[in-house]
């Protein structure tokens, strides 16, 4: 059976995060240096030392994510594993895919630390704060979830943004019509209904200012074909041409975040285990909510990272 790489996305950051594997591996400290110096500033004093509130910002934990993946993904390298022609396909979720197109060499580490850097902001402008919301629907089918999206709209925005599997949607929108929707998917039988704590309606239209500035950022940055086929959070296809990764990638600004189907997608393709690589243990929970025949392993320590040479081999 195939193995495939997954890359962790925002709720998976932790303050100290990545520290022992920066302690432990040269090659994983040189990341965090590198994505300081992209950024023109300590964010791995962020990452290590917090506060909790400052690295929870969008813009920064969205490259201090991709900083812990590609630390432990370095780390593995260092250890003697070659990624190519041992797993099939990489994949990220939401920021994630970003994490997997610069271990993919696709971005460099730096040109990817600034474009997160830029995608945060551009989220978190996007939208007034207050005027968008997410929640989260637990137990109900997405036809009914959508239907209760199309009708709490209304010539407003609100949408499904995340399919996370096992009875899991996130709607996203226009602050009053997700909070329409929620209780329409509490009456038509949903377990729970629950608004999220976030900073803007991620992955709905209302992003379409931050996927135009995501549009012109892409095109002006260097970009290589990856090494492993990185499967999209938008189509759910492995894509290796580096013109159509940045098409999607600006497609995932508004658009839903496709983990079931790709987790289902990689089970269908011959792939048994998926390993998660950087902070976390959250898209392994998911994975096994969404296949159990699908095994999963973590890689975001200086254990883990042995762990799994050990049993990828070199």
């Amino acid at each position: 059976m195939a193995i495939a790489f997954t890359f962790p996305g925002q709720g998976s950051q932790s303050v100290g995060m990545g520290k022992d594997l920066a302690d432990t591996f040269p090659e994983a400290r040189r990341v965090f240096e590198e994505v300081d110096d992209a950024l023109g500033e300590k964010l791995s004093k962020v990452i290590w030392e917090g506060p909790e509130d400052v690295l929870t910002l969008t813009a920064n934990a969205q490259p201090a994510l991709m900083a812990v993946s590609l630390a432990a993904f370095r780390a593995l390298e260092a250890r003697g594993f070659q990624p190519k022609g041992k797993v099939a396909y990489f994949a990220g979720h939401s920021l994630g895919e970003y994490s997997a197109l610069a271990a993919a060499g696709t971005f460099s580490i730096a040109d990817t630390a600034r474009l997160l850097r830029t995608r945060g902001n551009a989220m978190q402008q996007a939208v007034p704060v207050g005027e968008g919301a997410m929640a989260a629907i637990i137990g109900l089918d997405q036809a009914e979830v959508e239907a209760a999206c199309a009708e709490a709209a209304k010539g407003s925005v609100c949408q499904i943004a995340n399919d996370n599997g096992g009875g899991q949607l996130v709607i996203s929108g226009a602050k009053p019509a997700v909070e329409h929707a929620a209780r329409l998917c509490t009456e038509k039988g949903a377990k729970r209904a629950i608004m999220l704590p976030v900073s803007a309606p991620f992955h709905s239209a209302l992003m379409q200012p931050a996927a135009d500035v995501m549009r012109d950022a892409l095109a002006a940055v260097r970009k290589s074909a990856p090494m492993i086929p990185v499967v999209a959070n938008v189509s759910v296809q492995p894509l290796s041409e580096p013109e159509e990764i940045a098409a999607k990638l600006v497609e995932q600004v508004t658009g839903r975040v496709r983990w079931r189907e790709t987790v289902e997608w990689f089970a269908g393709n011959g792939v048994g285990t998926l390993y998660e690589i950087g902070a976390g243990k959250v898209l392994s929970g998911l994975a096994r909510r969404i296949n159990r025949d699908v095994a999963t392993a973590a890689v975001g320590s200086p254990a883990e990272v042995e762990a799994a040479v050990a049993a990828l081999g070199k």
